[in-house]
């Protein structure tokens, strides 16, 4: 069953283009990642939202996330005792 992740990042003041090259092409190598977006919620406010094959293919991916986290992970700026807030699931009803 399909699968999603979102991750809430709060950006450094003049940081943004930076937190998005990290996320550009060539730099995410995550198996089993169907699509992702990354939505622009505010000034700073950042969410990115996956998809993948299934629960087990996002588990699988957690430690290649951390890793690129982990590359700009200084960018950020705390937010819910970390410096994101994620939330994972399955879809339970598609809209559209």
């Amino acid at each position: 069953m399909t699968s999603y992740n979102i991750v809430r990042f709060k950006v450094m003041p003049g940081k943004d283009r930076a937190f998005l090259e990290a996320h550009g092409p060539g730099k995410i190598d995550w198996p089993g990642l169907t699509s992702g977006v990354i939505v622009k919620v505010a000034d700073g406010d950042y969410c990115l939202i996956g998809e993948w094959q299934d629960a087990q293919a996002l588990q699988s991916a957690m430690p290649r996330m951390i890793a690129t986290l982990d590359t700009f992970r200084h960018l950020l700026v705390p937010v819910a005792g970390g410096v994101t807030e994620a939330f994972s699931g399955a879809a339970v009803l598609a809209i559209g």
